[in-house]
């Protein structure tokens, strides 16, 4: 999570994810390439090897089913943009959460491969929406709970248990996240949804 104030450059660039040295991310490169040139439901593990330049024995072994290979990309996705920009260290303030949450709903929002997946299927996204926590959730809730302990510590964050304070942000920001384009027209720009989201954040850790 990322400063609001400060957002660095857009994610959903190359660079994202990838680490050049382990050779699954060059297959999970090939992966994200091609659901984003012609979404899931056409991207099989035989493409993946294709523009990977291996066989497809080579793929199958890292992945049984596309499936668990989305679950790798999305983790490594999502987990990179969020672990790259956390910012709260020492005794986190309720403002510098909610500028990092707020600069991390930006960032899902303008990501390549969330937009790509949210637009052509979108029903991805749904198990982690109403069954399982997926892995990159597990993330956040782990920075956010940690900033919350850090910050009650110090005295700078309201009480609560910092498991719980977390978890009810996360759910805040999913609609923000996920539904914020329904709410956005003439008379509300994203920047005024964006502020809102801040407050809420703020306020609600507040001592």
């Amino acid at each position: 999570m990322t400063s609001h104030r400060h957002n660095p450059s857009k994610p959903g660039a190359p660079a994202v994810g990838s680490s050049g040295d382990n050779p699954r991310d060059a297959y999970l490169d090939a992966a994200r390439e091609c659901i984003l040139d012609v979404g899931w439901r056409r991207t099989t593990l035989t493409e993946v090897a294709r523009r990977a330049g291996v066989s497809r024995m080579t793929i199958y072994r890292a992945w049984s089913d596309m499936p668990a290979l989305l679950g790798d990309l999305m983790t490594r996705e999502w987990g990179v943009l969020v672990a790259s920009g956390v910012d709260l260290a020492g005794s986190p303030t309720p403002d510098a959460i909610a500028d990092a949450m707020v600069a991390t709903v930006d960032a899902l929002r303008e990501n390549e491969l969330f937009t790509r997946i949210v637009e052509l299927d979108p029903e991805l996204i749904l198990p982690y929406l109403l069954s399982r926590r997926g892995r990159s959730q597990e993330l956040i809730l782990e920075v956010l709970a940690g900033a919350v302990a850090a910050g009650q510590e110090a005295g700078t964050i309201t009480d609560g248990d910092p498991q719980a304070v977390a978890r009810g942000l996360v759910l805040a920001a999913h609609g923000f996240v996920l539904s914020a384009h329904t709410m956005v027209d003439d008379q509300v720009d994203q920047s005024a949804l964006d502020d809102e989201l801040h407050a809420l954040v703020s306020r609600s850790l507040a001592p």
